[in-house]
């Protein structure tokens, strides 16, 4: 009988474990932004000091779910590897018009945590969509190939006598 607790996908990858893990930390935030505290001046450019508006808290939770969904992708092997991969360069790009949004941002707390976090994140993403053990062997056999014709020659093989 098959154990429904073993997954056939490939495990997560190290970068997809540690975008997991700063994924958590968002949701964590967004959590306790939900929950009332007072760290407007953080978040959405600062524009609401303090406890955030109840629209605004509820917008929360939603990105709370959002965040969450996408480190169990990211950081677990429930998700296959094809979905995995799709799922993790389209969070790569979101996180990109994120990051740019942070650093565009008015707010000062939000430029210097929520900035690195967010072009942490875009790494660790893209890495874990780039891994071998998502990527199909017709693409690793392309990007070998790439890889081999664009790595330069030592200097012995360029002389005109071999």
């Amino acid at each position: 009988m098959i154990n429904p607790l073993i997954s056939r996908n490939p495990p997560a990858s190290t970068a997809g474990k540690i975008a997991a893990l700063l994924l958590l930390i968002v949701v964590a935030f967004q959590g306790a932004l939900a929950a009332g505290a007072p760290w407007g001046a953080a978040t959405q450019g600062g524009s609401n000091e303090g406890v955030l508006p109840n629209m605004l808290r509820v917008g929360s939770v939603i990105t709370l779910f959002i965040y969450a969904a996408l480190a169990v992708v990211a950081g677990t092997s429930h998700t296959p590897a094809t979905l995995r991969r799709r799922v993790l360069y389209a969070a790569a790009a979101v996180m990109v018009l994120a990051t740019l949004l942070n650093i565009a941002s008015t707010s000062f707390v939000e430029r210097i945590i929520w900035a690195p976090v967010t072009i942490a994140l875009v790494i660790a993403l893209w890495n874990a969509a780039r891994h071998e053990s998502i990527t199909p062997p017709a693409h690793r056999r392309t990007m070998t190939a790439v890889a081999a014709w664009v790595t330069p020659r030592s200097s012995t093989s360029l002389s005109p006598n071999s």
